[in-house]
Order: C-alpha cells, then sequence, then structure tokens
C-alpha cells in the first residue's frame, strides 16, 4: 500500500507518517477498489434496474391515484429521491460479500501485512462503495429529468448532492463490512442483507410521508438513517422541496454513523482474516 497512481498523492506520503501518510494510503485503497468497478461495470447497470422500475411503474401508478398526499410536489416528484436511496442502499448493503470473497482468496491477508492503518483499509474501500452510488444517480438525475421532474439544477444543491449520495453508499457499505466481519460466510451475509434491506427502506420517508405512518413506525423512522438521506435528497434535488430536518442535520446523521462504523469496522476487519 507504499504505492499509488500518479492521480494519487505521492508515495513520499505513505512512506512518512501522520496524517499525509494516512490520506495517501486510504487512497490507495480507493483507487484499487474504483479499478475493480472500471473492470466490470456491468454491477452498476444491473443495479440500477430496480430503482428504475420503481420509478417508471410503481410511481407512475401512484402519481395517478393521488393516494398520497405529497403537498406541492406530485408523487413522482416526491419518490424520486426515496427510489436514489433505495438504489444506495441496496447497492452498499451488499458490498460486505466482496469482502468475504477477499477472505477466501487471500486477498485480506496480504492487506493486513501492510503498513497501512486498519482505519485506512477500511475508509478507502467505503470512499469507493461512495463513488459506485454515483452512477446510479446519474442514471436515476437523467431518467427524472426525461419524465419531467422539476429538477434542481443550482451548483450548491447538486454539490450537496452529491456528497449525499457518496456519504449514504458509503455508510452502508461499512456497515455491510461490519456485518461481513461479523457471520465471515457468504450464506449468513446474504440471508441478513436480505432481512435488512426492506425493513430500513419501507420504515423511511422514501415513498410516503412521515406524517401518514403510525406512532411506533414514525418513530422507528426517526432514527433510521436512511430518513435522513432521502429528506437531504429530496431538498437537493427537487425544485421547490424544504428538508424536515435541516441540511446541515441530514449531512451530520450519516457523516457521524460512517465514522463510528469506520472505527468498529476497523477493530473487527482483522478477525476476518482468522
Amino acid at each position: 500500500m507504499t504505492s499509488v497512481s500518479s492521480g494519487a498523492p505521492p508515495a513520499a506520503w505513505a512512506r512518512g507518517g501522520g496524517l499525509m501518510a494516512f490520506i495517501a494510503q486510504t487512497l490507495a485503497v480507493a483507487e484499487m477498489e474504483a479499478r475493480k468497478l472500471l473492470r466490470d461495470p456491468t454491477e452498476l447497470v444491473s443495479r440500477a434496474v430496480q430503482p428504475v422500475l420503481w420509478l417508471i411503474v410503481f410511481g407512475q401508478v401512484f402519481t395517478r391515484t393521488h393516494a398520497i398526499p405529497t403537498g406541492a410536489m406530485s408523487y413522482l416528484e416526491f419518490m424520486a429521491p426515496g427510489v436514489l436511496a433505495q438504489g444506495v442502499l441496496f447497492t452498499a448493503i451488499f458490498y460486505g460479500i466482496a469482502v468475504i470473497w477477499e477472505r477466501d482468496l487471500g486477498i485480506v491477508h496480504k492487506l493486513l501485512v501492510s503498513p497501512a492503518p486498519r482505519a485506512s483499509l477500511v475508509l478507502g474501500k467505503a470512499l469507493a462503495a461512495g463513488a459506485r452510488g454515483l452512477p446510479q444517480a446519474g442514471i436515476i438525475f437523467l431518467l427524472a429529468a426525461l419524465l419531467g421532474l422539476r429538477l434542481e439544477m443550482r451548483i450548491g444543491a447538486l454539490i450537496t448532492l452529491i456528497v449525499l449520495v457518496v456519504l449514504g453508499s458509503a455508510t452502508f457499505a461499512t456497515f455491510s463490512l461490519v456485518v461481513a466481519c461479523a457471520v465471515k460466510t457468504r450464506e449468513r451475509f446474504m440471508g441478513i442483507g436480505q432481512l435488512l434491506t426492506m425493513p430500513l427502506f419501507f420504515a423511511s420517508n422514501a415513498i410516503y410521508p412521515l406524517e401518514l405512518m403510525p406512532p411506533w413506525l414514525r418513530a422507528v423512522a426517526r432514527v433510521n438513517p436512511l430518513t435522513y438521506l432521502v429528506d437531504g435528497l429530496r431538498a437537493t434535488m427537487i425544485h421547490g422541496a424544504t428538508s424536515r430536518f435541516g441540511l446541515a442535520v441530514d449531512v451530520a446523521v450519516p457523516a457521524l454513523l460512517l465514522a463510528a462504523l469506520v472505527a468498529i469496522a476497523a477493530r473487527l476487519y482483522p478477525g476476518l482474516a482468522r
């Protein structure tokens, strides 16, 4: 982990100590993970199919029924950020399966004997996972434009949207890594991943407002990180939409959760090699 490409910080950074070395080692891991995606981009396309179907089929039908009150927004506009969050969640939550494959192939052992701190290994993977969410965001944003949705095109809003997508992808991917380190087998991981995705999605404000939920489900939604991700995406993606919790909170919740998960995963990651 002491060498990086010409586009990354100088290799001398990684040989030194302190913050610069940590950043260089983290970016080296992120670059390694990103190369896997560039070699096989079909996964991103396949992962985008389900959110696209939700937007085209489910969203179009419920827009016509007017069954869910969404204020000045059409239901399709209300739902589009939730579909984007769904794509982020569904792609990231199964990221841990790749880590289990790396363990079986002996890659984890090679990473652990490198001089890179465990936190930089985990954070590098999280950054790469965050980048994986951006192509999906682009696909859904383009489709939303083609469907005639009133999209927010201000530079500041678009930058915040990108930050939220990266943070959301990185957070759920790191959570997936924690689960993979705990269960250590593909079969158990797939069962837990499938068990978690639907409750996280439906116990959020992705496809219906919090006001329509019973009190107990509303309480669950308020501690669900996906709720804050959707809230921020809605405020930055749809023209005229506002954040219920405030954009600062929407960004802070996944950021703080990511920091906590990276710390936990850094402690658990060496155990994956046993």
